[in-house]
């Protein structure tokens, strides 16, 4: 989410607007809302993510992304593709 919302302005300072309850995350994922709940809840407890209602703001871009074994090349961001 948050490379995909930088790419078109919408983060500001390390933060984005996330409308969606952790239901609607768990069917989203396929995870139930309690497992949500509890990977939140870690995220927060290591510092790498606060939340505050619906903003959530990314403490350590870094870490986090290390943590869930992240790599945004695979969304191709700032490549033009090729339409026929």
């Amino acid at each position: 989410m948050r490379d995909r919302l930088n790419t078109v302005g919408l983060m500001k300072d390390d933060s984005y607007e996330l409308p969606i309850t952790q239901g609607e995350l768990g069917d989203a994922f396929g995870m139930s809302t309690v497992h949500v709940n509890r990977v939140l809840q870690d995220l927060r407890a290591d510092g790498l993510i606060t939340t505050r209602g619906k903003t959530v703001i990314i403490n350590d871009w870094e870490r986090l992304q290390q943590e869930a074994q992240y790599s945004p090349d695979y969304l191709h961001i700032g490549q033009k593709l090729e339409r026929d």
